[in-house]
């Protein structure tokens, strides 16, 4: 990852996401489980951000909550 946010940074972009861009979180984390098998941050960003027209922030956001999430899914 090339920057990392804050964790109160994080859920701020993550609350306003759904403002911005008409859909909900889980929506996103959706079509990142089924977007193509990108294995670099940095490419799932640019997937986001050009099949769906996001703005950089969002797009990260986005991408490191999949990655916590999916994450947290291993723990279990």
């Amino acid at each position: 990852m090339s920057q990392v946010f804050s964790e109160e940074t994080h859920r701020n972009l993550l609350a306003r996401i759904p403002h911005c861009t008409g859909r909900e979180i889980s929506d996103w984390l959706r079509t990142v489980d089924e977007g193509p098998a990108l294995f670099r941050f940095e490419e799932k960003v640019s997937w986001l951000r050009h099949e769906h027209n996001l703005a950089y922030g969002h797009a990260k956001a986005i991408i490191h909550e999949y990655d916590l999430r999916r994450a947290a899914r291993k723990l279990l």
